[in-house]
């Protein structure tokens, strides 16, 4: 078994905060993959479920994210695993918007989920950095994290979600690569120079319920949250808004 954690505030009051990407995350996963329904347990919500033959275990702790480490560890000692079956979905300051990176150990660079999770299971547990950019001061940080995605970022965003999800499989196999390969084929997929064999050479960007070109899994279908719109009635909603409607 593995236990993946995403890093947040609980309550609808932050379900769109900048910091709460690491419970977004992990949202997207279990609805596209048929997990469980989230149930209260080790101060978390957990859910449980399968990806590329493995058994998994997707916790958001409920604890707010300075207390994070309590529910981690808490779940970690109950399933008898070690650091090395833990991988933290969070937010990360220091990378841009969209932008996805693993990291495996390491220090919590003033992360206060992950310094809180460093406290209870030591350092060496998978790190998941989801990228948010940064407000450019050290003082506006609090307050940038813990404010809602701006309307313009829905887009970026409902990518990385989406390609999270495309390469979980590939992610809970220890595949690293192809995971974040997964991911680019949604948020930077190659364009094609307008030319039938450039077009023939490159993969194209995956709609949703085809495959994607590198990532070998099937997209998610369009969720049950989102009715289908009428042919005469255009979806106005934008980006965000979709997005936030499909956490409420």
């Amino acid at each position: 078994m593995m236990l993946w954690a995403g890093l947040g505030n609980p309550g609808a009051k932050y379900a769109m905060n900048r910091h709460n990407i690491g419970f977004m995350a992990l949202d997207r996963i279990a609805v596209d993959h048929g997990f469980s329904p989230w149930k209260a347990r080790f101060q978390a919500l957990v859910a449980e479920g399968r990806l590329g033959g493995e058994k998994l275990l997707l916790l958001k702790p409920q604890t707010f994210m300075n207390l994070s480490g309590q529910a981690v560890g808490e779940a970690m000692r109950y399933h008898k695993l070690t650091p090395a079956d833990v991988t933290v979905f969070h937010d990360e300051l220091d990378l841009a918007p969209g932008k996805c990176r693993l990291k495996q150990g390491g220090g919590h660079a003033g992360h206060n989920g992950l310094r809180s999770i460093t406290g209870h299971i030591g350092e060496d547990f998978a790190r998941v950095r989801l990228g948010i950019g940064h407000p450019g001061r050290k003082e506006l940080v609090s307050g940038y994290v813990l404010h809602d995605f701006a309307k313009a970022d829905g887009d970026w965003l409902d990518d990385l979600m989406r390609g999270i999800s495309d390469g979980a499989g590939a992610l809970a196999q220890g595949e690293g690569a192809k995971f974040l390969n997964a991911i680019a084929n949604r948020t930077a997929p190659a364009r094609n120079s307008g030319t039938k064999g450039d077009a023939a050479a490159k993969p194209h960007r995956a709609s949703p319920g085809t495959t994607g070109p590198a990532s070998g899994m099937i997209a998610p279908s369009r969720p049950a949250t989102e009715a289908p719109q009428p042919a005469d009635t255009p979806d106005s909603r934008n980006a965000l808004q979709k997005l936030l409607d499909r956490f409420r």
